[in-house]
């Protein structure tokens, strides 16, 4: 059987935002992102980190540096008694700095080719999975995918473009409050206990 995700944005969401970080010693969760854990980790969901890394094209750190950030990310998780099923990043930005990364991609934010491919890897059902994040470029690459979405009310988007890919299931203060409404069963709202929906418009 297809096992549901709780797919997670890194920077902003779980961890506080530090731009271009790939120093392990600076990572640090988030509000609400240990509760947030250790509740998701005791129910049967998969869980992933799905992450825009734009400072690879700008030049301002190799692909190679995400390794330690991926490997903290496990450490970090297995502290709340949580296991990381994945990271999938996307290392792209059109009029990058690095050419090779320097392209249009179908993986970065809002496109939901990250989701995609880990829902393929892993054999993940997006129609019960969800993706939270801070800013509406996750909420609309999580709708595209198929899951249902819950978008942090913490102050970090800044331009709500109105569309109805960006436009998510639920809003919550931080990610425990997240984390509760989507292990909270509440059928009408499609928690991890609703019955499975009718696959999405992709």
């Amino acid at each position: 059987m297809m096992q549901a995700a709780v797919f997670l944005d890194k920077d902003g969401t779980l961890l506080d935002d530090v731009p271009y970080n790939v120093d392990p010693s600076s990572m640090r969760f988030a509000p609400g992102a240990r509760d947030a854990l250790r509740l998701l980790a005791a129910h049967p969901v998969a869980l992933f980190v799905i992450s825009n890394q734009s400072g690879v094209a700008l030049g301002k750190f190799g692909y190679d540096a995400l390794h330690a950030v991926e490997a903290e990310l496990h450490r970090m998780f297995a502290t709340c008694g949580a296991t990381l099923g994945g990271v999938y990043w996307c290392p792209h930005l059109p009029g990058g700095s690095v050419a090779r990364y320097a392209c249009v991609c179908g993986c970065r934010k809002p496109a939901p080719g990250m989701l995609l491919r880990a829902a393929h890897e892993h054999r993940l059902d997006l129609a019960r999975s969800w993706f939270i994040g801070d800013i509406l470029d996750d909420v609309e690459a999580g709708n595209r995918a198929g899951c249902r979405t819950v978008l942090l009310d913490n102050g970090h988007e800044t331009r709500w473009l109105d569309s109805e890919h960006r436009v998510p299931t639920a809003r919550a203060a931080d990610l425990h409050e997240a984390a509760q409404i989507v292990v909270g069963g509440s059928r009408a709202n499609g928690g991890l206990d609703a019955p499975v929906r009718e696959e999405a418009a992709r």
